[in-house]
């Protein structure tokens, strides 16, 4: 079994929240991330997106690019329109030999508004996800074909964020899905149950954790996702409250290899970055040897 440890550049620059990102270049965010271990870093606002200029960086400090967000508009959107709207994207991630795109959902979500509360995420009904998780399949299927596959994020304050509207999206779809544990604790879902009854659509894996006690402390008829992260909702393995060695160890036993990508925003001035990724793999190398995973360096 086999595993590759990489990270998310939101620890150093959040692109939601611009207040909430540490002044470094794109350079000095690898550098740190190489220190701290990680050989994978997705991409973010600072990449340019052509691997003749990135990839003599990325090869610098020995790091490859092993995933990235795309801010779908496919429940209200038309197909072809976001087929153009990936293209660029699909292209530098080919040439990047990148394992996916994340696909996040944004049509709707609130996740980015500090002023919607997240008891007002939008909500499908079972006919809406229906026609959703087709669209949904032929897209998937459509960048496949073009040598690109994505993997579909659900996220809180989006409208698959619940593990019920999951289920129901699994249901009537065949996408392939990004296992988020923190997105999906923080939704109230049941961790490893989600891995039970989704494990062989499961192709890649954030590794975020949370702070139970502010989790649990939110007012959610009132405060909003970025509040949410603003309080600290969200930090790496080692840090928080999850479980990740019994995770870990159930992605294992189902047969999952590939990447594992810490992703888990927050204030660098509270969180400095290189701090937290360094103690973000530590842990993760930890409940690695434990599931006898061999990581791949």
């Amino acid at each position: 079994m086999k595993a590759r440890l990489g990270i998310a550049p939101i620890a150093w620059w959040n692109d939601d929240l611009a207040e909430l990102s540490d002044d470094v270049s794109l350079e000095e965010c690898l550098r740190q991330a190489s220190e701290a271990g990680f050989t994978g870093m997705e991409t973010g606002r600072r990449f340019p997106m052509d691997m003749k200029e990135l990839g003599p960086i990325l090869s610098r400090y020995g790091i490859s690019v092993c995933g990235g967000w795309f801010s779908g508009l496919l429940l209200d959107g038309d197909l072809e329109a976001e087929k153009d709207r990936i293209a660029q994207q699909m292209q530098f991630f080919i040439a990047a030999k990148a394992p996916c795109i994340v696909y996040g959902e944004t049509a709707r979500s609130i996740q980015g508004l500090r002023s919607a509360p997240l008891a007002t995420k939008p909500k499908l009904s079972e006919t809406e996800m229906v026609a959703y998780g087709r669209k949904v399949s032929d897209f998937a299927d459509w960048c496949a074909r073009q040598g690109m596959p994505i993997a579909y994020h659900h996220h809180m304050a989006a409208a698959v964020e619940t593990e019920a509207e999951l289920d129901l999206l699994m249901e009537h779809s065949s996408v392939p899905l990004l296992f988020d544990a923190g997105h999906m604790a923080f939704a109230g879902g049941e961790v490893m149950r989600v891995i039970d009854n989704h494990h062989a659509r499961i192709t890649h894996v954030h590794t975020k954790d949370i702070r139970r006690a502010v989790v649990d402390g939110l007012d959610r008829s009132r405060e909003s996702f970025l509040d949410a992260v603003i309080n600290g909702a969200f930090t790496v393995p080692g840090d928080g409250s999850l479980d990740f060695e019994a995770i870990v160890k159930t992605l294992a036993a189902k047969g999952y290899e590939g990447w594992f990508v810490v992703e888990a925003e927050q204030d660098p001035v509270k969180n400095p970055p290189l701090e937290m990724a360094r103690k973000g793999h530590k842990e993760l190398l930890r409940v690695m040897d434990a599931a006898g995973y061999e990581v791949v360096k």
